[in-house]
């Protein structure tokens, strides 16, 4: 008889009681539901798909007249499922108790918030954070937003955005992951268990939300809102792979889009939402609008009016209206009328009442609403410090001519020039909603902790401090007051930090721009200082890829610091002056010039790919055809040294890939080891490279260490037209190295 070590027995038998708990949890709330949907009339039903933005302070007195007097009695009956940008405990408090002690069956109400990098606590961009390319510390940083968001009254994020994209015209792409599926999806796992936690129960968790379901990231020219026409091959290999990671994460909801793809708005796409994600995929969770989706299927001339809306958004899988009311005024006839079926309506509700069950709120609907807690947690001192540590991740070193940096703890004569450096506003990024303005450590604060030896000159005005989320950030390209007094500073100087960039609000939603060079006169003024003292340090503040091709060529050091959040100032001392070594990697190419865009490293061969001695081969007649800066890239005060690239594909269902990896500099630093494969022949044309595997280790001075990456069919397959996953027989290149460019390849056959 075969037996087996104890150890082995009692986690299986661990295993096995978890799993019947689970099951049994989930039994009890089937039922709970079933007899709720019971006693629920058609009316109710469908104010639980309804969701109302806050629209009157809940601690005064109850609107008199008007829309408001509306919401206010359709939450009295029951008719609102959920609340939006409704944020405090006691505000909370209130609408809750409304609800749960006026409407007839009390059911509670979610509370749903745009928390994307925290919520008073910021940490970096999410596109920073992607830069790190370290899971755990993003899952950390979920699990923080998680904490202070909940102790304010919230249990539902629309977070994470996992819309990948190759545009950086596009200004969602700072709330993103970047380029890559694969980098991509594993973040969307981490950020979805940083916010749900292990048990969705307990009260320092909420809800999560993968969005844009689907293709948001690809609309056209970079443009907000507009059309997206793909093809099923990127659908299915670079778009859905995400909300699919989010899906198997468990994530409790999921969020559609603004944007026509191939033609139908995809909030009343069915295929999409009802044939993929709850069939295929068996969502679980429930499907919430954008904005006013549903009615915007009237603009786009997917529907006649509203009610047409109504019947088509229900019928394609969107479970709740976000804000635009047209299912509570019109899905109750659309049923009674034949043209909605109940079961759809019962299937929407079921959805919602599961989150709600899971999230404990029948148990205890103010669950989220102790006043205690939330002025214990907001700006907690170990928040400070995890945002700090993860700042400190995201920083990329794109350039460090003759180790200009780290600088020296004794650095003499240090000018300081841009305006960003004394800013405490721009570096907390756009979709902060919840946070205090004015709450970052400014880069000139955090200096002031390595050295007291240096000038401080703003140059030029740049970017209107009054900006908000609601507004355009005006940009000065004219007034060049300041420029002589920046310039003289810096000669004079033995080396110059400037702080350039983009306004925290010049990147996220509805900020596309067409030029991504350094707004206004700030390119003008790095080249007159660079004239008088080229000794250079740049540091970048900026929330997606810009084109700073001048700058790459001419300054000796660059540091792509993104905007860093709370802690931002602090982070950037720490790299400069050499007490943390940056290792951050660029989750997105930075282009050359905006006409390479879009330009990403997973790009197809074309027939014509290599240099031939006349015009016809794929190229640009101005421009090369390579990136400024690939995907993956990122430097160190350290120098990491690839070699002895072995496969072994003898088990064809686990090829085993070693590669060894030595810190050959002075100090001790951290490495992504990132794994790229290319499938060399397939029915479907595959990319150049793929990532599909990568690990961040820490090495000291002058040690190695075999790094060992396994490849079986999850990685090898792909996606064909018809949605089905292939792995086929044929030669795959095996590439590893330190970005998506500089790497040791080597081939083995997949039988």
């Amino acid at each position: 008889m075969k037996r087996f070590p104890a150890h082995i027995l009692i986690f299986s038998i661990s295993l096995w009681f978890h799993n019947a708990e689970i099951m049994a949890q989930q039994n009890k709330i089937d039922k709970q539901i079933d007899d709720l949907l019971q006693r629920m009339t058609l009316e109710e039903k469908v104010g639980q798909m309804n969701q109302y933005n806050g629209f009157w302070d809940a601690t005064g007195p109850a609107p008199q007249g008007g829309n408001a007097a509306v919401k206010y009695e359709h939450l009295k009956k029951g008719w609102v499922g959920a609340m939006l940008n409704v944020t405090g405990t006691e505000e909370v408090r209130k609408l809750q108790k409304l609800v749960v002690e006026e409407s007839r069956l009390g059911i509670p109400l979610l509370f749903g918030y745009d928390v994307i990098h925290g919520y008073k606590t910021l940490a970096p961009i999410p596109l920073a954070e992607a830069a790190s390319w370290d899971m755990e510390a993003i899952e950390n940083s979920a699990r923080i937003a998680a904490i202070e968001a909940s102790s304010v009254g919230l249990n539902w994020t629309f977070a994470p955005m996992v819309d990948i994209s190759r545009d950086p015209r596009w200004g969602r792409v700072m709330e993103g992951g970047g380029e890559d599926t694969y980098l991509g999806g594993q973040i969307a796992k981490a950020r979805v268990k940083g916010f749900q936690g292990e048990d969705l129960s307990a009260p320092n968790t909420i809800a999560a939300c993968a969005k844009h379901f689907a293709a948001y990231g690809f609309a056209e020219a970079g443009k907000e809102y507009n059309t997206v026409d793909i093809g099923t091959s990127t659908l299915f290999n670079t778009v859905l792979p995400t909300f699919k990671a989010a899906v198997d994460a468990d994530v409790k909801s999921v969020m559609n889009g603004f944007n026509i793809l191939n033609g139908i708005p995809v909030t009343g796409d069915a295929f999409l939402q009802r044939e993929v994600l709850k069939e295929k995929w068996a969502l679980q969770g429930l499907v919430v609008s954008d904005w006013a989706s549903i009615a915007e299927l009237v603009p786009h001339g997917f529907a006649e009016d509203m009610k047409h809306a109504a019947e088509l958004g229900a019928k394609a899988g969107s479970d709740m209206e976000m804000e635009s009311g047209s299912y509570v005024a019109h899905l109750v006839s659309n049923v009674k009328e034949g043209k909605v079926k109940e079961s759809l309506i019962d299937d929407a509700v079921r959805r919602i009442l599961r989150v709600k069950f899971e999230l404990g709120l029948f148990d205890d609907p103010y669950k989220y609403c102790d006043s205690a807690r939330e002025k214990e947690k907001l700006y907690h001192p170990d928040h400070k410090e995890a945002v700090l540590e993860m700042a400190k991740k995201s920083i990329v070193l794109l350039k460090n001519e003759n180790n200009i940096l780290p600088l020296a703890k004794n650095q003499g004569k240090i000018a300081v020039i841009g305006e960003l450096a004394d800013d405490t506003n721009s570096p907390l990024g756009s979709w902060r909603l919840g946070s205090d303005n004015n709450t970052a450590v400014s880069f000139l604060e955090g200096l002031k902790a390595y050295s007291q030896d240096f000038k401080y000159a703003p140059g030029p005005k740049v970017f209107n401090k009054d900006a908000n989320f609601l507004q355009e950030v005006e940009v000065n390209a004219t007034d060049t007051s300041g420029m002589e007094e920046a310039v003289a500073l810096a000669k004079e100087s033995d080396v110059v930090l400037m702080v350039l960039g983009e306004h925290g609000f010049q990147s996220g939603e509805a900020r596309s721009r067409t030029n991504l060079n350094l707004p206004g006169l700030q390119l003008d003024l790095l080249k007159a200082v660079h004239e008088v003292n080229p000794n250079i340090v740049l540091i970048v503040m900026n929330g997606r890829p810009l084109t700073i091709t001048w700058e790459a060529e001419n300054v000796p050091a660059i540091l792509e610091t993104w905007q860093l959040g709370t802690q931002t100032g602090n982070a950037i001392a720490e790299v400069l002056f050499g007490d943390y070594n940056p290792s951050g990697k660029l989750p997105m190419t930075f282009p050359r010039s905006v006409g390479q865009i879009p330009i990403y490293y997973n790009h197809f061969n074309t027939g014509r790919p290599n240099l031939e001695p006349n015009v016809f081969w794929s190229h640009y007649s101005d421009e090369q055809n390579t990136p400024l800066f690939p995907f993956g890239y990122g430097l160190s005060y350290t120098q990491f040294e690839y070699s002895d690239l072995e496969i072994d594909s003898s088990d064809q269902s686990a090829i085993k890939v070693n590669v060894t990896v030595k810190n050959s500099g002075s100090v001790a630093g951290e490495e992504v080891v990132q794994l790229y494969i290319r499938d060399k022949v397939a029915s479907v044309t595959r990319p150049v490279k793929e990532l599909k595997g990568f690990k961040k280790i820490l090495l000291e001075a002058g040690d190695s260490q075999k790094i060992a990456f396994t490849l079986t069919d999850a990685e090898l397959g792909f996606f064909d037209h018809n949605y089905e996953f292939v792995v086929e027989p044929g030669m795959f290149e095996v590439m590893i190295g330190t970005n998506s460019q500089d790497v040791l390849r080597q081939s083995f056959e997949k039988r």
